[in-house]
This record gives C-alpha cells, sequence and structure tokens, in this order.
C-alpha cells in the first residue's frame, strides 16, 4: 500500500515538481536550447490548437523535401505545462519532427507560485489537467494543418508518420491516444499501466487489457531501479507479445533526462528509435537490431528487446 501511495504521488506531484526544479536550472540557457539535429527547433503556440504548445523547425523552408513525422506527447502528472520537458522535445523537433505537447507555456510566476501542491489525503481521487484526448487532437491539428492552404506546415508533413509518447501519468495517456489506428509507435517514458483496480486518477484510463490491442511498436523508457514507475512499466512490457517492442533503463529514477542539455540519453534514445520505426532509418535500426546493435553495448543503458525478426 505505502508503495502504491509513493508511485501515485510520484506520477502526479512529482513529476511536476522535478520538472519545475528542472525548469529553474536551466533556466538561464533555455535561450540557448534548440536541440543538436539539423533543424535548429522552437516552441510556440498556435491559434488553431488551443492548449497545445508546438515544437518544430525555427525554419521550416530548411526542410527542403523533407517532411516531418509527428510526435504527439502527454506530461509529466497530466500537467497543463507544456514546457516542462521542453530540453527532451527541442531535441526531437530538431531531428526533423512536428512536436506537441498538452498544455500551454506558463507565466512567469512567483516563487511562491511553483512550489507543489501538498499531496492529497487519502482516499482523494486525483485528476488529469489536461485530457488524454488532447493527444489525438493534436494528430487532428497536423494533419488538418497539412492540408490547410496557408498553413506553414502545409505539404510538409508526414502524416502517416505518428508517434504518441509521455512522461509518466502522461504515459498512461500515450497508452490510450496509441490505440488509434493513426499511431505508428508508443513511446511510453517513467510509466505503465497501473495494476488491476488500482488507478486513482480520474479521466485518465489504466488497463492492462490494452496492451493486447497495440499496433505498431513500442518502447518503454524507464529510469532504473529507484523509478517508482519501473514494476508497472515492466510488467507491461512482459505482457506484450504480439507487436515488436524494447525496454530501455537508464539508472536516474523517475525524472529522468528531460531537462538536461539537449534532453540527455533518453532523448537519443527515443530520436534513434523514432528514426527507425517511423522513417526506416537502417543506421537507427542498427541501435536497435541484432547481437551488437549499438545500444547493447551502451554503458549508460540496459536494453531488452523482442519480436524483432
Amino acid at each position: 500500500m505505502r508503495a502504491l501511495a509513493l508511485l501515485i504521488a510520484g506520477m502526479m506531484l512529482g513529476s511536476p515538481a522535478i520538472a519545475q526544479t528542472a525548469n529553474g536550472v536551466a533556466a538561464q540557457s533555455a535561450a540557448l536550447e534548440r536541440g543538436s539535429g539539423t533543424y535548429p527547433a522552437i516552441f510556440e503556440e498556435r491559434p488553431e490548437l488551443p492548449d497545445h504548445v508546438v515544437y518544430r523547425a525555427a525554419n521550416l523552408g530548411a526542410l527542403g523535401r523533407a517532411k516531418l513525422g509527428i510526435y504527439v506527447f502527454g506530461n509529466g502528472g497530466c500537467s497543463a505545462d507544456g514546457t516542462s520537458s521542453r530540453n527532451h522535445l527541442l531535441e526531437i523537433a530538431s531531428h526533423g519532427y512536428l512536436v506537441i505537447a498538452s498544455g500551454t507555456i506558463p507565466k512567469p510566476k512567483s516563487d511562491a507560485a511553483t512550489k507543489p501542491a501538498p499531496t492529497p489525503a487519502p482516499g482523494t481521487k486525483l485528476t488529469s489537467a489536461t485530457p488524454t484526448r488532447a493527444l489525438t487532437d493534436a494528430i487532428d491539428w497536423a494533419q488538418r494543418e497539412n492540408a490547410r492552404a496557408g498553413s506553414p506546415f502545409k505539404g510538409k508533413i508526414a502524416t502517416t508518420e505518428i508517434a504518441a509518447s509521455g512522461w509518466s501519468c502522461g504515459g498512461l495517456q500515450a497508452l490510450s491516444a496509441a490505440q488509434d489506428p493513426r499511431v505508428t509507435t508508443a513511446v511510453i517514458m517513467n510509466s505503465g499501466f497501473f495494476p488491476e483496480g488500482a488507478n486513482p486518477i480520474g479521466g485518465v484510463v489504466s488497463d492492462k487489457a490494452l496492451l493486447k490491442t497495440l499496433r505498431g511498436s513500442i518502447l518503454y523508457v524507464l529510469g532504473g531501479p529507484t523509478d517508482i514507475a519501473v514494476a508497472n512499466g515492466t510488467d507491461d512490457f512482459q505482457r506484450i507479445d504480439h507487436i515488436p517492442a524494447a525496454l530501455v533503463n537508464i539508472p536516474v529514477g523517475h525524472g529522468g533526462t528531460y531537462m538536461q542539455p539537449h534532453g540527455g540519453i533518453a532523448a537519443e534514445v527515443v530520436t534513434a528509435w523514432l528514426d527507425w520505426r517511423l522513417k526506416n532509418d537502417r543506421t537507427a535500426a542498427a541501435r536497435f537490431v541484432g547481437k551488437d546493435c549499438g545500444f547493447c553495448k551502451d554503458p549508460r543503458i540496459t536494453i531488452e528487446r523482442k519480436h524483432f525478426d
């Protein structure tokens, strides 16, 4: 019971708190963070898509004939801060992806205003600040923008190359969004479905049965033995037996590497996965596939794989 309480607190409160702390540490360099990829990235709010933050190449003209894969993201704690994982998301966007996070760009707050909310009393039903449908709404918008006359994204989006992702509580949202047949792959970060009957979060589905109906492929990125979600995510991975799946552990705990420069090793792993699964990049595939795969020999992580034949 105590372990479950800690998991709940971490997924609903710890993730935003960690993100807020990391944001504060990174504030001085935030203006310089553009990602390390070919296309330096920015983030913005778009009038056509309320309650979302869009991460994209600053110069869309630099894409040439290349098209942007779609990466939709649920925030840690299912929070409405669409910048709480911004270094991670900017990094992915800089490699040629249209990244869309739930929420908005927060206005500056006082130190008092950014303190984590108190832990709810035992038995209190928790609620999500963002709806799961925000992820599929983002996909809808991207597909519309690719066709809309006058859109800066017209003809620049690969509308069939779609990943659903999220951190912690946002990872639960991504698992639900991945049921959408348009989603090509799922990337579940520091997360996994709760055991049956243990979901305390109103408005967020946690149902192990949904693992059987996933399509495409799935990557779990967990934080090693100190990650409060490692048991849930590992159990999910063990249950999936019908699609290509990988589980990467990075020994950094539940807070991940989201706000490290360029999103840290987690962003490197996720970008390689997207390049392989969405763009069919063979160099990226070699980091996951084969006895001597690149990540198999990487001392920073451990990796498990199945159904890669």
